[in-house]
Formats: C-alpha cells, structure tokens, sequence
C-alpha cells in the first residue's frame, strides 16, 4: 500500500515573536522543517508532500539543496488556513493508501510514533496520535466559575494523524466548517477516529518557550 506524508507548513511566526516563520527558525543549527522532513524519511518509504504559502518557495529552494538534493519532495501551494493547505495536500495525491498529516513545527516525533500511525490506520482507518492529560482540568462557566471534569476522559491530541485517503478526502469534500485537527473532520463525515499512542516530547513549537 502506497504510503504519504503532508507536511503542513504555514505558519507565520506571530506568537513567536519572530518576522521568520517558525518553520524556517534555527534548532540545533538547522531548520525546525528539516528535523521533521528527516523524521519522516527515516520512517517506511514514504511519498512526502510538502504544504508551504508561495513566498516562501524560495526559503524552500534553499533548504532543499542543502539538505534534500537527492530526495523526492513534492511542493504544493497551501492556503490562508490549515484547513485549506491540507486540502491542497490532499488534492496533490493521485490514488488510494494512506497519508499522514503531520505538523512541519513538531521535530520530535519519533519513527516509531509515525510508523505504529500508519499500522492504526491501515487496520482501522484512522490512528490519531494522543497523548493522556497529566495535569487536572476544570470546564469554565462564565468570566470566572468552573467545573470539575474527570482527566482520564479526555486526551491531547499531537500529529501525525494518519488516515486512509479516501475516507480523508472524502471528509474534507463534505466539510461544511473550518477546523484546526484533521481528525475532527475525519468524525464530522462520520468516521470513527482511533488513537495511537503519542509521546509527551512531541510538541509543537509555537512559542519562544517551546524553542527553548
């Protein structure tokens, strides 16, 4: 079964502070991009299409010589939203397998992590990468009341999220509302979304203290 990455890189840099995209931003002396296109190609072999806004083909062209020169990236216009970047990521994919979308700004998530997504998806349709709660949590009730709520009901949800293309593509052409988790429009259409078991280092980097 053929097997896809989308990679969703379109963020701008806003909360953190930074005129660079956060996706071009330095760690450990290279881009956040680049440890998390190298996480994906240490995995199976995997087809990886890559969402980026079009001013920023160039930064691309730059990076991709002087990390991925003998690998095969597809480059794909995003849009002003998530939502629609992954549907211009999906839209690039001829045929059926399986796709896991993932987010360009979380660098550690191990192969492991991606290859168990892929396992979840092709038995069950979908593996949702999610990690438990550790800290208590309350619902809030107006400006400054709140209620208790039990943590081991509810999970944080990481990426990849990894579904079999079809069933995605179809969801997304059913979506009639802009959403920020992939699998959230997976359950819309009517689909059972499956959680694999993520990692707490895998974090997005969103702000200076992330990066730190």
């Amino acid at each position: 079964m053929v097997k896809y990455a989308l990679i969703v890189a379109g963020g701008k840099g806003r909360r953190m502070n930074s005129t660079t995209p956060k996706q071009f931003l330095e760690l450990d002396g290279k881009p956040i991009l680049v440890h998390t296109l190298e996480k994906f190609l240490l995995a199976e072999p995997i087809k990886i299409i890559l969402t980026l806004p079009g001013d920023h083909f160039d930064e691309w062209k730059k990076i991709q010589r002087k990390y991925f020169a003998s690998e095969e990236i597809t480059v794909v216009v995003g849009g002003e939203t998530r939502t629609a970047s992954v549907l211009a990521g999906l839209n690039a994919v001829d045929g059926d397998g399986l796709i896991a979308i993932h987010d360009a700004v979380r660098p550690f998530v191990s192969v492991e992590i991606i290859e168990r997504s892929f396992q979840f998806a092709y038995k069950f349709g979908s593996g949702i990468t999610a990690v438990e709660l550790k800290d208590s949590i309350r619902k809030k009730i107006g400006i400054d009341d709140s209620q208790f709520r039990d943590r081991s009901e509810f999970v944080l949800v990481q990426t990849p999220q990894t579904f079999q293309i079809s069933k995605i593509k179809e969801a997304y052409q059913k979506m009639s509302d802009t959403f920020s988790d992939d699998a959230t429009v997976f359950e819309m259409a009517g689909n059972k979304v499956k959680l694999v078991e993520g990692h707490y280092s895998n974090i997005k980097i969103t702000t200076q203290e992330d990066l730190k």
